[in-house]
Order: structure tokens, then sequence, then C-alpha cells
């Protein structure tokens, strides 16, 4: 209960930066449009040669072989995506976090100066990815079962490396040998952190599904559509704004850990605590 607490207080501290530091939102937007045309790339070719479907293990090899092979290019396109523009929203917030003032083109620039890093770590998560989608097609249940466990605990692994890479500018496995050591001293709330954020935002998305349920009982084409369009831009407001706040969290949570100096905005006996006792 301790560690929810402690969890709460740096949420709300996060909200505050990201109250000074607005700009922020723009990079999970702009990563949404990037990703969904990515998708879109990969997902109408695959759809109109019907090689969308995962070959089940009596399928010629070579078939196998291509479909895991797009696949991997298309986890390594989303992750770059994804990773350029947290690397972006990371960058924003160490600035902030030592006294500066931010821009929408200090964190592109900061990015852009780390291409090579960002590549190089979408490459290893996109390997991690694949492998774990391979464990679950082999096999429903178990192998469900057997990939979420290991996801979990490359999640926890690896919560710190984009920070490693924006401030260090370390290469994908020195951040992750690095990011590994800070787990050992910030693991619970490392952990709490992902639980209550998830939790906040999925009781915060309940209006949202309610309203694009509601749509449905209107009894008009117009208010299901409205109901629907207005949902959507609700959760995907919620989503731009968890993405942020996490990428905050993360940040203040490494500089604390790493430097061993509060990062503006945050107080020191929150994050003292967040520290496991040697």
């Amino acid at each position: 209960m301790q560690k929810f607490s402690r969890t709460w207080s740096l949420m709300r501290a996060s909200w505050q930066l990201l109250k000074q530091d607005k700009e922020i939102l723009v990079f999970p937007v702009i990563s949404a449009v990037c990703c969904l045309l990515v998708m879109a790339s990969f997902a109408v070719p695959m759809f109109l040669t019907e090689y969308w479907r995962p070959p089940g293990t009596s399928a010629p090899g070579g078939q196998q072989v291509a479909y895991y092979a797009v696949l991997f290019l298309f986890y390594v396109a989303n992750y770059f995506v994804v990773i350029f523009f947290q690397s972006a929203m990371v960058a924003c917030a160490a600035i902030r976090m030592r006294g500066g003032d931010p821009t929408v083109a200090d964190g592109l620039r900061a990015a852009m100066s780390r291409l090579h890093l960002i590549l190089g770590w979408a490459l290893v998560s996109a390997t991690v990815g694949m492998v774990l989608k391979i464990i679950e097609d082999r096999s429903k249940w178990l192998g469900r079962f057997v990939a979420g466990l290991l996801g979990m605990a490359w999640t926890l692994a690896t919560f710190m490396v984009i920070p490693v890479m924006v401030v260090e500018q370390k290469g994908p496995f020195a951040a992750l040998k690095e990011s590994a050591v800070l787990l050992k001293k910030t693991w619970g709330e490392q952990l709490i952190s992902n639980v209550s954020f998830g939790l906040v935002f999925t009781v915060l998305a309940i209006p949202g599904i309610l309203l694009m349920v509601a749509g449905f009982f209107t009894g008009s084409t117009v208010g299901v559509i409205a109901c629907l369009a207005l949902g959507m831009i609700y959760l995907l407001l919620l989503a731009t704004v968890q993405s942020a706040l996490q990428a905050i969290f993360n940040t203040a949570l490494y500089l604390y850990a790493r430097e061993g100096q509060v990062p503006a905005g945050f107080e020191s006996g929150m994050l003292d605590s967040a520290m496991a006792q040697k």
C-alpha cells in the first residue's frame, strides 16, 4: 500500500510537470499517426495477398519464413517509430527536470542525434517480440502463458532503457544492462507504476467506452456515428496523456536512481522511498 501511495504521488508530480510542458503531448500524437501509417503499409498488401493469416505448423517452410520475415520488418518499423518519439519525450522531460525549458524542436533534435541507438534498440525489441510471437503461435494456451510471463519480465527489465539511451547515449545492450542494474533499486516502483498507470487509465477510459455503447441506443445513424467519434477522440486523448505521463515518470525515476539528484518538480521524500535499501 505504501508503494501504491508513493506511486500516486509520483504520478501527480508527473502531471504537474506535464502541465508546464504541454508540447510533449505532440509526440505521442505524431507517434500514433505514424504507427497507423506503418500498419497500413504492411496490412494492405498482406490482406490483398492473403498473407495476413499465420501459417500453421504444416505450412511449407518457405511460407512460414516469408510470413515471419514480413512480420519482423513490421515490428522493426513500428518499434522504431514508438521508440523515436518516446526518446523525444524523455529528452524534453530531462531538460525540464534539469531546470531548462524544452521545446518540440529540442525533443526531435535529441531523438535525431540518437537515430543509430534508436534503430539498434528497435531491432533488439523486434527480435524479442518475434520470439514471443513464435512461442505464442506454436502452442495456444501454454504458449500464451509463457509469452505473457516473458513479456512481463522483459517490460520490467527494459523499463529505463530509453532514458539511459537518451541521457547517457549508450548502445542498446549497454542500456539494457544499465536498466537491469537500476531495476534492482527501483523494481517495486516500476512494478507498481505499471499497475497503477494501467488501473487509473482503465477507469478513466470507462466514460469513453460507455459513450460509444450508448450511441447504439440512440436509434439514429447520426447518433451512433457522433457517439463513436466522440468516444474514440476521448480514448485517443487519454492514451496521449498516459504515454506522456509514463515517459515523465520513467525519466524522473531514472535520473534520481542514476544521479542521486532530485529532478525539478519532484520531492526528495517520494523519490528517496522509491529506492530499495542496500
